[in-house]
């Protein structure tokens, strides 16, 4: 595995993003879902591991019935995939679901952004961002602190998400996060990808203060399809095969 990749695991199993999900989840197979997703995403669990549901019982202290609807649940966040009579196994990573839901977060993420900046409570928001956006700006020139960095653009993605003035795409905002943590950690993992985002978000704030929709809308497009290319490089990293060494000449 490269070191991109398992930066990326640290900084997600440091930042403690899926356990801010646990505090807001009601249902104990969302608990369990959220429990398993952070083992997941920070490669406790590899891709293609088989998960256990009678172990899972037994360590949560429930019966079979909330471990296997948690699994659902992340089967449907295409976090694991569940076969007849071999149980549910930890999704891959793959490069054609990274484009997949980039592009779907890419035009989500312009609408909601270009909405804000069109409504008439931005002021609101701009209240809320600036103070992180400005954290962001500090931690970008820190090369050491890549996880604070990834947990304080989780807080501003969430901000703006509930800050959303369409009820209905916030709900499925929401349904993408689970979906998109294991890649968004790989699109930040390096400083020459944190110091490009910051730049992004430094522009999303003056968009949203002079209410330019359009403008906030091509910001989140380039934000997202920046971290998908970087998500991308990385697993292709990952997938490259080593070169063969050149047997030597005979005499």
């Amino acid at each position: 595995m490269s070191a991109s990749v398992k930066s990326a695991q640290r900084l997600l199993a440091a930042s403690g993003l899926a356990r801010a999900s646990l505090a807001l989840t009601l249902s104990l197979p969302d608990q369990i879902a959220a429990r398993l997703s952070e083992r997941i995403v920070s490669g406790a669990y590899a891709p293609g591991q088989r998960i256990m549901e009678q172990a899972l019982a037994a360590e949560f202290a429930v019966s079979r019935g909330p471990v296997r609807e948690a699994l659902r649940i992340l089967e449907r966040d295409g976090l694991v995939t569940i076969l007849p009579r071999r149980g549910a196994l930890v999704s891959d990573l793959s490069i054609a679901e990274v484009k997949e839901i980039f592009d779907i977060r890419a035009m989500l993420n312009g609408l909601r952004d270009r909405l804000i900046a069109e409504d008439a409570s931005r002021k609101n928001v701009l209240a809320a961002l600036e103070p992180h956006v400005a954290q962001l700006t500090r931690l970008a020139r820190d090369t050491k602190r890549g996880h604070d960095y990834v947990e304080t653009v989780w807080t501003i993605n969430h901000v703006l998400t509930q800050a959303c003035p369409s009820a209905r795409l916030k709900t499925i905002l929401d349904s993408l996060a689970r979906q998109t943590l294991r890649y968004s950690q790989l699109g930040l993992a390096t400083p020459e990808r944190r110091r490009q985002s910051v730049h992004h978000w430094q522009n999303l704030l003056e968009a949203l203060r002079k209410g330019d929709g359009a403008k906030a809308e091509r910001i989140a497009r380039d934000r997202v399809t920046d971290s998908r290319d970087a998500a991308i490089r990385a697993l292709d990293e990952v997938n490259r095969p080593a070169a063969t060494p050149r047997k030597p000449r005979a005499a």
